[in-house]
């Protein structure tokens, strides 16, 4: 941790034993993520201190006036209870109305340009804010030495960088602590508030920042230290959420929804193993598959939507064309073939029309099989009353947009906005955004031009493939699984099968995956199925 100001250095905390679910230091993989998006405060540099100062001193005399006008007892502000209970990670306004309720005082909202001495919660906001500045001027700015380090490592092995803070001193802060250049963009409590994105724990302010990244939510990492900051990474269906617990609230962050939890981002490394070149083709490296199914059987996955069928801007008018479904007949007549799709089971299995293939639905959360063969994930049975509120709900805001489409599923709820008109398109994600936030056992998965709500389970498309391996008794050395998938969700099936399969990436650009090979499109698809048919 590195100093940088005019006041006395802070010293360093002491804390417990290391923490993480799986007890090794973190690696990002420049194979599976594009961008990093850091916190500020508590993560980058360590202002908590000046924050809950400020804070303290601005709620202590709210406090004691109360307790002057209504005879009640003077509890002071706790700078570590509350403090992280009610306003850390929060935007200013939010953090006075949710800590002065806690203590049953009601001030009216106000407006942002109420000064410091009026009593309405912006006038409060706004005078915590001036004392902070004034205890910064004072005490300057600690950086985190670890953080910087890991920073720089991950711009010099190609990894975008984004920075969010629910307050409006990010930038004077990075300026003042010389940190500003480090960052692509930035999306702080001016920029919240300029485009109206609601605050942690909505996923708001991060899932914008990988939009002006350019790059997708599943395929970035969210630090944070906050928990109302580790909730808003989980609803946003980052790739990677990492805690970061300087404050001894390991355990909440994972519970909140952190995948893993350091003290420190010295226990993070970044691992450059992006392949230099992109994918081999799959239909000219056939012989190489061959060798690698040599004396051994196929067990063939396929996704249905952008792999099967194009992508088509109703979901109901992907119709599987008559020349794929009798490659897949004729496939399925040599080997093991499973549908793995986000469609319902039963609307794909309609589709494919085929009776002796598998069909795992809804991201596989539902399994069938011929000769009687089931599995429904029981947990997700409990959440299918969640996701008819969430329907209803969903229909119910977006009725008045026009090419909006809710799609309801057995175990999800798709919100469709392909032919949504660009400037209605964040009206969706903010209905879906905000419906999303009143259940805590739902999570949201993003792809082509489509919004899923699901069950917040540990259960995805590569655990449905591995399932489904294990119950036919083909989790063997004999047996080679191949998985073709044309988008984001097939990753987590790519990511499955890497050391023992072969996953095949269906795109007509060039992208990172954890697929070794790639197919141009649809009709690429169907060629090579034919050729494995004939040659297996």
């Amino acid at each position: 941790m590195r100093y940088i100001g005019k006041g006395p250095k802070n010293i360093l905390k002491q804390f417990g034993t290391f923490m993480t679910k799986k007890n090794t230091i973190v690696t990002i993989k420049t194979s599976e993520y594009d961008a990093i998006v850091f916190d500020l405060d508590g993560v980058v540099t360590d202002t908590a201190d000046v924050h809950a100062a400020a804070w303290k001193q601005l709620f202590d005399g709210v406090l004691k006036k109360h307790a002057e006008k209504t005879g009640a007892e003077f509890v002071p502000f706790d700078k570590n209870a509350d403090y992280l209970k009610y306003v850390d990670g929060k935007p200013r306004y939010k953090g006075v109305k949710d800590f002065l309720e806690s203590r049953d005082i009601q001030f009216e909202h106000g407006d942002p340009s109420d000064a410091p001495d009026r009593e309405t919660i912006c006038g409060l906001g706004n005078k915590k804010n001036i004392a902070f500045q004034e205890r910064l001027k004072e005490d300057g700015v600690v950086v985190f030495d670890s953080t910087v380090k890991l920073i720089e490592d991950a711009i010099s092995c190609g990894l975008k960088i984004g920075i969010i803070s629910s307050s409006k001193n990010c930038e004077p802060v990075l300026e003042r602590a010389g940190l500003l250049d480090l960052f692509e963009v930035k999306v702080d409590g001016v920029d919240a508030a300029e485009m109206g994105l609601k605050g942690k724990p909505h996923p708001d302010v991060f899932l914008s920042a990988v939009d002006q990244l350019g790059v997708a939510a599943q395929r970035t990492v969210v630090v944070e230290d906050a928990i109302s900051g580790v909730r808003a990474g989980s609803r946003g269906d980052f790739g990677l959420v990492i805690g970061v617990d300087r404050t001894g609230i390991a355990n909440e962050l994972l519970d909140k929804g952190a995948d893993v939890v350091v003290h420190d981002l010295e226990e993070v490394r970044i691992e450059d193993d992006t392949p230099e070149s992109w994918l081999p083709s799959a239909i000219q490296s056939f012989d190489d598959i061959l060798k690698k199914l040599d004396g051994k059987k196929a067990a063939v996955f396929l996704d249905y939507d952008g792999t099967l069928t194009p992508i088509v801007e109703r979901p109901e008018d992907a119709i599987l064309a008559d020349d794929m479904r009798e490659v897949i007949k004729n496939l399925s007549e040599r080997c093991t073939v499973a549908i793995v799709s986000g469609r319902d089971r039963a609307d794909v299995e309609e589709r494919v029309g085929l009776d002796n293939l598998f069909f795992a639905g809804s991201h596989g959360f539902d399994i069938k099989g011929p000769d009687g063969f089931e599995k429904v994930h029981e947990e997700g049975e409990h959440i299918i009353g969640l996701l008819d509120e969430v329907e209803r709900d969903l229909i119910d805001e977006l009725q008045n947009i026009k090419g909006a489409q809710v799609e309801r599923k057995k175990f999800s709820v798709a919100t469709h906005y392909r032919r949504v008109d660009d400037e209605n398109v964040s009206r969706v994600k903010d209905a879906v955004d905000e419906i999303l936030t009143k259940y805590d056992s739902l999570k949201k998965s993003g792809g082509k031009k489509v919004i899923e709500i699901q069950p917040a389970i540990d259960w995805h498309k590569g655990k449905a493939v591995r399932w489904l391996l294990d119950a036919l008794d083909l989790k063997n050395e004999s047996v080679v699984p191949i998985y073709i998938g044309d988008d984001l969700t097939d990753e987590n099936a790519f990511r499955e099968i890497k050391t023992d399969g072969i996953g095949i990436l269906v795109a007509e650009e060039k992208k990172k995956s954890d697929a070794r090979y790639v197919l141009g499109d649809t009709d690429a698809v169907r060629a090579f199925l034919k050729k494995l048919s004939t040659m297996i």
